[in-house]
């Protein structure tokens, strides 16, 4: 039986007793309320519970005609970082096996270039290396971008020249302009995130989020799906929300808030950086520190989890992203109308906490140096 159901059996029980009235007459008033909470809370449930067992690998399949020597030029938020690292990984794992799979050879090969800034933030040198890889014209162009919005004139400009644009990670505020997205379900990052740390809190509290740049739409359906959701866990109210695009410090900012609610119960942390950038503050030795939920599993969070200092994060499967990424790229090479390419293709992601770090079902969420 599903625990909302357990729970509604109970408060019919109880109301009984307390009222004096009739089981009928309480399940009659009750029940629509009941049956509201019951479809809510088990589907909340189960999308918390919901996590894939082994990366999402898309097999080759050769009978679709892509073009022999396609060059897919990607673009990337950033090339630094666990996570990034993983995402070109696949990446490249996908060139290989598809070179394999189709038997080509020297100028027949499939190839791939990885460019990017090393910070996710700068935005101008994301766009300039746009404008500098669609001037070499390549046969397809894959981004993450920085800003939503930013680079709308670089997408109609590979319109224009018949480049085919795939985004992976973080989407554009112009879908139209782009063929395909693949990318983690970022909302469902943020409900997961909501879920887990209203669970820890006790039904109530005062929770901060600290949160990488607000133009970056993978961000805001973080941000938006927390928002929306914290809510439903008790009397928990979020007191501040830090973009570090918003900021001249973040380091500085999330200090500072730390030092106006020193009562504070819980933070969310809505990427990598962020989160590590939490944990490196020096906080203070009075009281329980909040509680903390970040997103992504990278060396360093692992380490945060075993050693108590987070309570676990919502991660994503990188490699499985990338590897995606390519072979939806190479795809858009074959001939019109001989291939139908799925519009959007979200993966979903995991809690990681102390349990999951060992399990290897959960490997493919655990990032490495």
């Amino acid at each position: 039986m599903k625990r909302a159901a357990v729970a509604a059996i109970g408060l019919v029980t109880g109301l009984t007793m307390l009222t004096g009235c009739s089981r009928a007459e309480v399940e009659e008033t009750i029940q629509p309320l009941v049956a509201d909470a019951i479809e809510e809370t088990d589907s909340e449930a189960e999308a918390v519970d919901e996590q894939d067992e082994s990366p999402l690998i898309p097999e080759i399949d050769t009978d679709v005609k892509i073009e022999a020597g396609s060059r897919i030029a990607v673009v990337s938020k950033a090339t630094k970082g666990e996570y990034w690292k993983m995402v070109k990984k696949g990446m490249e794992e996908a060139v290989k096996a598809i070179n394999e799979a189709y038997g080509f050879k020297k100028d027949d090969q499939v190839t791939m270039t990885f460019e990017g800034p090393d910070n996710e933030e700068d935005v101008e040198s994301q766009i300039n290396t746009i404008d500098a890889v669609i001037a070499e014209n390549p046969d397809v162009l894959c981004i993450s971008a920085s800003d939503m919005d930013s680079c709308q004139a670089q997408l109609e400009a590979a319109k224009e020249n018949g480049i085919p644009v795939i985004a992976f990670d973080s989407n554009v505020s112009e879908k139209k302009l782009v063929r395909a997205y693949r990318g983690t379900d970022n909302v469902q990052v943020g409900k997961m995130a909501a879920y887990q740390l209203g669970s820890a809190l006790g039904k109530m509290g005062k929770v901060v989020v600290f949160s990488a740049q607000q133009k970056t739409k993978s961000v805001q359906d973080r941000v938006d799906g927390f928002m929306n959701n914290i809510g439903k866990y008790g009397d928990i109210e979020v007191v501040e929300t830090i973009y570090s695009d918003q900021v001249d410090d973040m380091k500085a900012a999330m200090q500072e808030v730390l030092e106006k609610y020193p009562g504070l119960d819980g933070v969310f942390c809505t990427n990598a950086d962020v989160t590590e950038m939490y944990l490196d503050l020096e906080k203070s030795d009075e009281g329980d520190a909040p509680a903390l939920v970040g997103v992504d599993a990278t060396t360093k969070q692992q380490e945060a989890i075993r050693n108590g200092d987070e309570i676990g994060c919502v991660s994503q499967q990188p490699y499985a992203m990338g590897y995606q990424t390519i072979w939806t790229a190479a795809e858009t090479t074959a001939p019109k109308k001989s291939v139908t390419i799925e519009k959007n293709l979200l993966l979903n992601p995991a809690w990681i906490d102390a349990e999951s770090l060992d399990d290897p079902d959960f490997s493919a969420y655990l990032y490495t140096e």
